[in-house]
């Protein structure tokens, strides 16, 4: 689960790709536009959609409007995960063109010549496109982003993502070692490895290697390679090759988004949610042990079904318990045809309420860690002029010239209570 998130990106011929949702939706965007741009479509506006929330889903739509009263003339596709779940939304809009499911798009011709048909959305569980790192895919200036993982095998009550992803699969580790050593001999300076479940990858192949094998080979067989990240992972995978790689090598990155969304058991199970609070506050624990300059965040929902005031509590108090720094808040969406959608209901205004207190503290924990960083020297990748981001996640503004892309070692002098600020060190 992840924060909204909307893209355009304009190219020669008027063609847009527009993301809404999480980093894999945004690396396959950027695969969209080459195919599309390859296939020769122009004119043409492609929202590739998210269904996390229902919010993501209005967004879409609301977007879809927008652009048709900007570009009468466009053909307007939508894909992406809403798309595939609900895809009788996006057809019953006068705006749209064609519909496309997460399978669809990918598909060689897809974006050639006239449309075949308006709706074309098969069974994602029977035909799921495969996890493929050498796609073309999200690259920054700075750093790369290489899909190792796709789809998820796991019933969250909450969530919907597996209808519109299907299952869990992998991709081959030497096809993800061979994508690795080619952006980094490009000269990226890191690499995010991505997925859907990352720490499920490799289950479906064959020895059922682990996470934390994957990362240990890379780094081993990409000498080159100056960073390596993880992006979102499950508490209750995490391998102990991977706790071993974390603890033993520095250009894996100290920091780990972890998807805990609560922090009161009962609330986990009816989430059906595989860890424990007790698991979540063990984990952290663990980390900080193998990689002492570790950060930690997480997603936290607030206001799920049946909710009282203690459990919310025991989810606020996670915070500061398990020492987060980063934290993405959640107000509770019921999702239709989800186990969740069905239990008794919280009151809006009760949810948007909690959902606020666990902002408050989530802006009292990042103030705190930006106050831990005043004085550190730290290494800042340049995401662009003025911005860096320090190995442990944490945002800096950068006193001083420097190129998108460059490793720069820094001094934090101080921070806004969004960001550090941090000045250029002589080299």
């Amino acid at each position: 689960m992840s924060a909204v998130l909307a893209r355009a990106r304009p190219t020669e011929s008027d063609l847009n790709v527009v993301t809404f949702g999480c980093r894999l939706n945004a690396h396959e965007s950027e695969a969209i536009l080459a195919r599309a741009r390859a296939e020769g479509l122009q004119d043409a506006v492609v929202f590739n959609t998210c269904a996390v929330t229902a919010e993501a889903v209005r967004q879409a739509r609301q977007a879809i409007r927008k652009a048709r009263r900007e570009r009468p003339d466009a053909r307007i596709i939508v894909t992406g995960c809403a798309a595939q779940i609900e895809p009788e939304t996006f057809a019953g809009m006068a705006e749209v063109d064609q519909v496309l499911g997460n399978a669809e798009k990918a598909e060689p011709g897809a974006y050639a010549g006239a449309i075949r048909a308006r709706v074309r959305v098969g069974d994602i569980f029977a035909h799921p496109p495969k996890a493929d790192p050498r796609a073309p895919g999200l690259t920054e200036r700075a750093r790369a982003y290489v899909e190792v993982q796709n789809g998820c095998d796991h019933r969250c009550t909450f969530c919907v993502i597996p209808y519109g992803r299907g299952g869990s699969r992998s991709a081959p580790a030497g096809d993800v070692v061979e994508q690795v050593r080619g952006l980094a001999a490009q000269g990226f300076g890191e690499v995010v490895l991505t997925g859907v479940d990352l720490t499920s990858w490799g289950q479906d192949l064959p020895g059922q290697p682990t996470l934390g094998q994957l990362v240990a080979r890379i780094l081993k067989l990409a000498p080159q390679l100056k960073r390596l990240r993880l992006s979102s992972i499950d508490a209750a995978e995490i391998d102990p090759d991977l706790m071993r790689v974390l603890a033993e090598e520095p250009r894996l990155q100290p920091y780990l988004h972890l998807s805990l969304q609560s922090g009161d058991d009962m609330i986990l199970k009816r989430m059906k949610r595989r860890h424990s609070r007790a698991q979540s506050l063990d984990l952290a624990a663990a980390v900080r042990a193998a990689r002492p300059d570790l950060a930690l965040g997480a997603d936290l929902i607030a206001g799920f079904p049946t909710e009282t005031d203690d459990m919310f509590d025991n989810t606020l108090r996670l915070i500061e318990d398990a020492g987060l720094s980063f934290v993405h808040v959640f107000p509770f969406s019921p999702r239709p045809g989800t186990p969740a959608a069905k239990m008794p209901q919280l009151d809006r205004g009760l949810i948007k309420a909690r959902a606020e207190r666990l902002r408050q503290a989530a802006d009292q924990a990042l103030n705190a860690h930006l106050d831990r960083q005043v004085g550190r020297r730290v290494h800042g990748l340049v995401e662009k002029p003025g911005v860096a981001r320090a190995e442990d996640f944490t945002e800096l503004r950068v006193e001083g010239d420097a190129a998108p892309g460059q490793i720069l070692s820094l001094r934090v002098t101080g921070h806004d209570g969004r960001r550090a600020h941090a000045s250029i060190l002589a080299a």
